[in-house]
């Protein structure tokens, strides 16, 4: 299995399993709300019925934002390879590894670590267009293009 199809594969599980966890979560909430409606009343029902609607709208918020990278996600594809770094692609940098797809932290493959950045983050956008030799700072470090998949 090519290393961009494996890492794409590890970004569209890390993504399911959050979306899932997510909608849970949101599910939770509601049915939460549900069953304060039937219980007390007063001014402590509406303070907690207030704190649910809340918690029900940042985990929707949440869940949308998930939603939307799993959306940009599918819109790679992992057999299509350039010179130059795009969505998708894989760059060997002298001092990290990046795939430029979603932000899904630090990926693993073979003893390699691989970090998933957008290509809307401030790195992605630094990686973006830039092939082998090409060179860039960022945080203060210079980093050298040692190869674009």
């Amino acid at each position: 299995m090519s290393i961009k199809l494996e890492l794409y594969q590890q970004c569209l599980q890390k993504m399911t399993a959050k979306i899932e966890a997510s909608s849970k979560a949101f599910q939770s909430l509601q049915e939460s709300l549900l069953s304060e409606t039937k219980s007390s009343a007063g001014d402590k029902h509406e303070t907690g019925r207030a704190m649910l609607q809340i918690e029900i709208e940042k985990a929707g918020n949440q869940l949308y934002a998930l939603q939307e990278m799993k959306t940009v996600l599918q819109k790679i594809d992992p057999s299509l390879t350039s010179d130059k770094a795009h969505l998708g692609s894989v760059v060997y940098t002298n001092r990290a590894h990046y795939y430029l797809s979603i932000s899904a932290g630090e990926l693993e493959i073979e003893g390699t670590v691989f970090y998933a950045v957008s290509a809307v983050s401030p790195i992605g956008k630094l990686l973006l267009g830039k092939q082998k030799n090409d060179q860039f700072s960022f945080g203060g470090n210079n980093f050298k293009i040692l190869s674009v998949l």
